[in-house]
């Protein structure tokens, strides 16, 4: 019997201990540079400098929409700032973004090609000229600033994706890519496939 009731104070035991190591998870691979080595976040963008959660200001909602698109298209208001996917029945999306600063706006036609989770950065040879230190390459994760998901516009060197910097929504800061939150982008990437027609209006 005592045998018994010892057993089972050491289940409880292991159990709470395994509870306790959980909980800490996220702070001990905070603090775990084995860890931090790697490309893809341990917390898949759910953390300190993510924005994955409730970060942004402007808040994704539905909205009357009168424009004359079919749905399933984006529309990005450049002036706005925001950006709409045109549902059915009159309504859309509205999402707030980040826009290219003056001498970086851009108006046109264009097309999803390409879809990524995570992805890397390839600074282009124009912008190393502009910000020396850029690396050639940054593997996707927290820290890079095209955040959760990216979806790459024709051939172009233009992306919708996410961010590391979720206070920049709102305003005219980029090199022509539309930013989001990672909250945001998820959503947006979730709803829409390669071939979605895009329309930025300047």
């Amino acid at each position: 019997m005592g045998q018994t009731m010892g057993l089972k104070k050491l289940a409880v035991a292991a159990i709470l201990a395994g509870s306790a190591l959980l909980a800490a998870a996220p702070a001990m691979a905070l603090d775990n540079p084995f860890l931090r080595a790697f490309p893809r976040p341990f917390d898949f963008g759910v953390g300190p400098k993510s924005g994955y959660r409730g970060a942004s200001s402007i808040p994704r909602q539905t909205v009357a929409y009168a424009g004359s698109y079919a749905p399933g298209t984006i529309v990005i208001n450049t002036a706005e700032r925001r950006l709409y996917l045109v549902q059915p029945n009159g309504t859309a999306l509205k999402y707030g973004i980040g826009v290219g600063r003056d001498g970086f706006r851009w108006s046109g036609n264009k097309t999803i090609t390409r879809k990524a989770e995570w992805p890397g950065w390839t600074p282009p040879p124009q912008m190393r000229k502009r910000v020396p230190g850029l690396p050639s390459y940054m593997p996707g994760g927290i820290d890079n600033p095209l955040g959760a998901r990216a979806m790459y516009l024709g051939s172009s060197l233009y992306r919708i994706h996410g961010s590391n910097e979720p206070e920049t929504i709102g305003h005219a800061v980029s090199s022509g890519c539309f930013r989001m939150t990672n909250d945001d982008v998820t959503d947006l990437y979730e709803r829409v496939n390669v071939g979605t027609r895009v329309v930025v209006q300047n």
